[in-house]
């Protein structure tokens, strides 16, 4: 059987090697090159692997930003610019930008991103339920391994979040609960997620105190019985991320966990995940 915490471990360390995309000057550049802001670049690069993704698609998926939002950016951005062209954009500034962290001289690139795509196309064994992820499994696999370690991460990062938001429904945990909980652990601040998801004010105190009600929220933060369900989520959504790892023996996940260290620290040391002003 797979080893969770071992699936877990390589998830989170490798996780900057994609998520760095939505905060690097390199993306940004090239969205607005096709006439979009930062905001609208964001919505439209990461489903355009659905092709002309509607508005309703994108909050289904997304799940957690408020529909005014996406309605903003999508699905006037189609009208600016075509799925293609942002998909090209959006792996010409990953790889930009992984170059600029020196992830293409990391002596182990070639073994780590040989092991994480092995998960990530086991991933693609089991898409059903998962559409954002499925979405970016029909695409066309990069032959660069700087870019092959970029998209086999992408994979198991949208099929970890498909499951994520499989966990929350089952939980009963809406979009705005649960930006509501996440703020109570103190992992994120408030404030970015209230400025990144664009939830009024008045809709996210509602939440707040339908969460007191619920018995979840206290004065400090989550309850115990608040921080238990935040523990079964992410435990639901760790268990529902193992048919990926699962392509990978017990000695080659703790290989890909400690090779994965050097890749997510190259892209932090870096400022990858810097957020600009």
């Amino acid at each position: 059987m797979t080893d969770v915490q071992l699936a877990r471990q390589s998830w989170r360390r490798l996780e900057p090697v994609h998520g760095m995309i939505y905060f690097v000057p390199e993306a940004t550049e090239r969205y607005a090159a096709l006439g979009l802001d930062s905001r609208a670049g964001y919505f439209a690069s990461r489903s355009a692997a659905f092709g002309a993704a509607s508005a309703e698609l994108v909050i289904a998926t997304f799940y957690n930003f408020h529909p005014a939002l996406v309605r903003r950016a999508i699905p006037a951005a189609w009208q600016v610019t075509t799925p293609e062209k942002l998909l090209a954009a959006r792996l010409e500034a990953a790889g930009a930008a992984l170059r600029r962290a020196g992830i293409h001289e990391i002596d182990t690139l070639d073994e780590t991103t040989e092991l994480a795509a092995r998960a990530a196309e086991r991933a693609c064994e089991h898409p059903q339920g998962r559409p954002l992820f499925a979405a970016h499994a029909a695409l066309p696999w990069p032959s660069e391994p700087l870019l092959r370690l970029w998209h086999a991460q992408t994979l198991l990062r949208e099929f970890r979040g498909d499951g994520h938001v499989a966990a929350l429904l089952t939980e009963g945990v809406g979009p705005l609960d649960a930006l509501v909980l996440h703020a109570a652990t103190g992992h994120v601040p408030t404030v970015f997620l209230k400025l990144s998801r664009d939830w009024p004010e008045e809709e996210w105190a509602a939440a707040e105190e339908r969460l007191r009600g619920r018995g979840l929220l206290g004065g400090d933060g989550l309850t115990e019985e608040g921080a238990a369900l935040r523990q079964r989520i992410e435990d639901r959504t760790d268990e529902l991320a193992l048919p990926a790892y699962a392509a990978l023996s017990d000695d080659e996940l703790a290989r890909l966990a400690e090779l994965a260290r050097a890749f997510g620290r190259a892209v932090v040391d870096n400022g990858l995940l810097a957020v600009s002003g």
